[in-house]
This record gives structure tokens, sequence and C-alpha cells, in this order.
């Protein structure tokens, strides 16, 4: 068992990259490469109470969750049109090599339409990195047309306001 500081356990946890994040622990005398695995949390006070550290060892794959952002949103006509890109997942499960785990993987929207989606198979992944999903092309996020798109009539539809 070792102790960390709780205090910079949750800045840590405050960044959003804690999971996938390389930890170095010194034990013994030794620097041991490990990889957070679980945290769990005080019931009530919602403040860490233990964490769980997965041994790093060699040259071998680990499985990570890595946040997607989307970049060039400028850039997308369909975005410029009113279009919202809605993201039906926030992270993809990879398998990596544990020496070289992504900190996010970056989509970009250049010239997505609206009715446009983006899969796994039009992302393009880090040397050395695959999805963990691999029986089917799953959607990351699709481009849909705003609740209040002009009509062929030039009507106006509104969603209703309550």
């Amino acid at each position: 068992m070792i102790h960390v500081e709780q205090k910079e356990l949750v800045r840590q946890l405050g960044t959003g990259h804690f999971m996938n994040s390389i930890v170095l622990i010194e034990i013994g005398g030794k620097t041991v490469r490990t990889l957070p695995k679980d945290v769990a949390f005080h019931p009530v006070t919602d403040r860490p109470t233990h964490v769980d550290f997965l041994r790093l060892t060699g040259d071998s794959k680990v499985e990570v969750s890595v946040p997607v952002v989307f970049v060039n949103e400028d850039a997308s006509p369909g975005l410029k049109k009113g279009g919202v890109l809605n993201i039906v997942r926030h992270e993809l499960d990879l398998l990596c090599p544990n020496a070289d785990i992504p900190e996010e993987i970056q989509i970009d929207v250049t010239g997505r339409e609206i009715g446009d989606s983006i899969h796994i198979s039009s992302v393009t992944l880090p040397k050395g990195v695959t999805s963990v999903i691999t029986d089917r092309d799953f959607t990351i996020a699709t481009l849909i047309a705003p609740s209040g798109l002009k009509s062929s009539e030039g009507d106006t539809t509104q969603a209703d306001v309550a």
C-alpha cells in the first residue's frame, strides 16, 4: 500500500486525463511505471478514498478510454449553416502501447455537411493504436440540422419553448 496526497489526487482527477496518464511510483528505490485503473470515492463527500494502479512492464499494450476532441469547426459548411455536432462518443476505447498512450484523439470536421456521420473507420489513429471495438464501424458523431431550420417554403419551424 502507498499513500497518495488527496489534494494532488483531486487536482490530477480534475484534468480529465488522469485515467490514461502514466504515473511513476517509487517503491524501495525503484521507479515503477503504472496506469490508474480505478478510483473509489466516498459515498457522501465524493472525495477519492482509494486508487488502483496497473503496473506496466516491457512493451505491453493496455486498454484505455481516450477523450475525443473535434477541430476545425469553422471549416465545416454544415456547422456554418447552423448545424449541430451531435457527439455520440466522448471517449474511444483504444488498445495502445503502454509507452505511447495518446492524451486525446483529434477529429477534423473540415468539409462536413449536415447529415454527415463520423465513424471510427474515418479516424486516423496514432501508430500502434487500435480500437477495442472491432466488430462494427461505430458512429462517433453526426452533424444534424438545427431545430429551427428554414423549410423550402420560407417558413421557420421553431421548437416549443416552455
